[in-house]
């Protein structure tokens, strides 16, 4: 509700944004009461809500295609990209966290730290501009957007060259967050003393770290990592369009800019479905993770 309170007090309309203004006023109007424009803005959206309810999300008021088509057709590419980059940036993270945790207060520890403070404060836009520059303007080695190339086949190896540069970003991006979370996490178990028992009973030290520590210190990772799913659906939206990317990202700013209410509308369900159905995923990982907690 508040989403589309919000989207209706912003300035400008669907038909402005579209219609030539050499357009007679009575023309306007006229597509506004077509498109329900002119109803009260309660109407609108119980009229919206109505068709949710039937399994309708409406059409388009710029392509007049139906919303479930356009989101569709976005998705996969998005997911795609969001969940290589969330492996991408575990595989960084999870190693160098317990590394920079078994080696605390060691200069390797400090120069992980200071790498992973490096990787959240660069602004992906930028980064990815940087790589679009090196590895796609001057030495021509990666595509500089797109999902695949002009007059190619599109299949996997086409698909897989393009990924590259936005999974980087993204990937440091989560990674530089992620470390910190891990190394602190592992701190927290390394010094519980059933280890300390572990280690006096013979266990060699990668037994000790992997086998025990680890399992127990990925509870609040887990939560993390969860609740880093729906930012990077959102954070994807910047990165789609820096590299041309056709997923939920570029279709969201083409929705804003186009005043598209049906598809904004759409595509905020679409990202609390995420959150809710992410939160449910994450209580079930602490089962699988944890033995002492079951499904009651």
């Amino acid at each position: 509700m508040l989403s589309f309170l919000i989207m209706n007090m912003a300035p400008g309309n669907p038909v402005d944004m579209f219609i030539n203004p050499n357009v007679p006023p009575e023309m306007r109007e006229l597509r506004k009461e077509l498109l329900g424009l002119n109803d009260p803005v309660y109407v609108q959206y119980f009229k919206w809500l109505a068709g949710v309810l039937r399994g309708e999300l409406g059409y388009s008021f710029s392509s007049y295609a139906p919303v479930t088509e356009l989101i569709g057709a976005r998705i996969g590419p998005t997911l795609l990209l969001a969940s290589s980059s969330l492996a991408v940036g575990l595989i960084i993270a999870i190693p160098i966290g317990i590394l920079s945790a078994v080696k605390h207060n060691t200069r390797l520890d400090y120069l992980m730290t200071g790498l992973s403070f490096l990787g959240t404060s660069i602004p992906p836009f930028f980064l990815g501009l940087g790589l679009i520059y090196i590895l796609g303007v001057e030495l021509k080695w990666l595509p500089t957007g797109g999902m695949k190339t002009l007059g190619g086949d599109g299949g996997f190896a086409d698909i897989a060259i393009h990924l590259i540069m936005p999974v980087l970003v993204l990937g440091m991006t989560i990674a530089g967050k992620k470390v910190r979370y891990v190394r602190a996490s592992m701190l927290d178990v390394l010094g519980q003393d059933y280890l300390r028992t572990a280690r006096s009973k013979g266990l060699s030290e990668w037994a000790v770290t992997n086998r025990h520590a680890l399992r127990n210190a990925l509870i609040p990772i887990i939560a993390v990592i969860g609740a880093e799913i729906p930012l990077l659906l959102g954070g994807s939206i910047i990165i789609e369009q820096v590299f041309q990317w056709p997923g939920i990202g570029q279709l969201t700013m083409e929705a804003i800019l186009s005043r598209d209410y049906p598809t904004l509308m759409g595509l905020n369900l679409v990202a609390a479905s995420v959150v809710l159905l992410t939160n449910l995923l994450i209580d079930i990982l602490y089962a699988a993770v944890d033995p002492r907690i079951e499904f009651n």
